[in-house]
């Protein structure tokens, strides 16, 4: 029984290891991203960017996640995005910032001066 449980996770691996995007930045929680997604329109296909502050990753190999906050005219958007997925086409990396904390939920309810996040400068 105890030799069936140990398979399991290479097989899941194997499968899994195709579809893994291999170039992919560093990105942390509290970076700045664009992230490049494709968007199909009938039968046209163009690449939408949207911006943001990664304020969660959940990471599980191929459903790794990371959660994108963004304030559009004082409403708070955020977008959870599949960064394996063959629809991510160009995730870039604006700025670094230095948090403390592992998730920045805190950032959902504050507004204005107090949602800045200190910048990480990378020599």
């Amino acid at each position: 029984m105890s030799l069936n449980i140990k398979i399991k996770p290479n097989i899941i691996n194997s499968i899994e290891k195709p579809f893994i995007k291999k170039d992919l930045p560093n990105i942390e929680v509290g970076d700045s991203v664009k992230i490049g997604v494709l968007i199909k329109e009938g039968n046209k296909e163009r690449t939408q960017f949207s911006e943001g502050v990664i304020i969660s990753k959940n990471n599980s190999h191929l459903n790794t996640t990371i959660t994108v906050r963004k304030v559009l005219q004082n409403i708070g958007v955020e977008k959870i995005y599949l960064i394996h997925s063959p629809r991510i086409k160009k995730i870039e990396i604006i700025r670094k910032s230095k948090v403390r904390r592992a998730k920045l939920y805190y950032l959902r309810y504050r507004s204005g001066k107090s949602t800045r996040l200190k910048q990480k400068f990378i020599s």
